[in-house]
Parts: C-alpha cells; structure tokens; sequence
C-alpha cells in the first residue's frame, strides 16, 4: 500500500487564488474609476464648449445690449463684462480640472496595466511550477 503524504501544492494554491482574486478587484476597481474620470471629462469639456460659444455670441452684441444672467428660475440683469468674465473663468475651471482628470486617467490605466502583468505573472510562474 502507498501511504498518503500531504501534498505542499495546497497552501500555494490557497495564496495564489487569494492573491489573484484580489488584483482582479483592484483591476476591475480601477478599469471603473478610469470610466468615470472619462465621463467626467467628457461632461466637462461640454461645459467648456457651452462657455466658449456662448462668450462668441456675447461678443457679438453691442456694448450697451442689456444682458442677463439666469439664477435659478430667475434672471439677473448684469454688465456684459461681468458675464464675458464668468464665462472665461469657467472655461479655465473646467480646462484646470480636465488636465487634473486626464492625468488621474493614465495613473490609472498605469494601474491597471501594472495589476494585468502581475496577474500574467502569477499565472506564468504557476505553469512553470
């Protein structure tokens, strides 16, 4: 009769999973985050669009075309430099914070792509055992 010994693979096995299941979360985790970095530049570059044409079409008018801002269900009647102001203004916000979220975005995808080379590698090595 063969005598059965415990085999070593087991607890290998245990951490490898382990070890797997959790770059895959952080994998999966940070694939979603770069979506919604995409979605807020997207949202953001359409406010600075929104901006930039309505400052042509403010530009367009007379010095002395009465203008005004909305504010909730109501509008303010303001100065049309006050308005060209605001306008550039959020421009600038909106372009200040789409580099912020392009850059968050490749740290991200470095991210990813770093958890996608370890999860090959751990597959790798464990073929090789």
């Amino acid at each position: 009769m063969r005598s059965k010994t415990p085999k070593m693979a087991a607890p290998v096995d245990l951490e490898l999973k382990k070890a797997f299941s959790e770059l895959q979360v952080k994998m999966i985790d940070t694939q979603q985050k770069v979506k919604l970095a995409d979605l807020q530049i997207e949202q953001l570059t359409h406010v600075q669009k929104h901006a930039k044409l309505t400052h042509a079409e403010i530009n367009t008018l007379s010095d002395d075309t009465r203008t005004y801002e909305g504010v909730g269900r109501m509008f303010i009647l303001q100065s049309k430099d006050d308005i060209t102001q605001q306008l550039k203004i959020k421009q600038k916000t909106a372009e200040g914070k789409i580099k912020e979220l392009e850059q968050k975005k490749v740290y991200l995808e470095r991210s990813v792509k770093e958890a996608e080379d370890n999860i090959r590698e751990m597959l790798l090595s464990r073929r090789a055992q």
